[in-house]
């Protein structure tokens, strides 16, 4: 996880997770928008995922 995509998720979560595929870009997404915490904490959970 390299530090420019670790603050890209805190700044707007779903172009942090764009690699990874449309579901978690859609979840992150809608949490985002529901809140900007849950939005970050979704995307630093979906980053850090070592079977992704």
């Amino acid at each position: 996880m390299s530090f420019w995509r670790v603050l890209l998720s805190i700044i707007c979560p779903p172009l942090a997770v764009l690699d990874k595929g449309c579901g978690s870009i859609l979840i992150t997404f809608l949490l985002w928008l529901c809140g900007w915490v849950p939005g970050v904490i979704a995307a630093l959970v979906i980053i850090n995922n070592p079977n992704r």
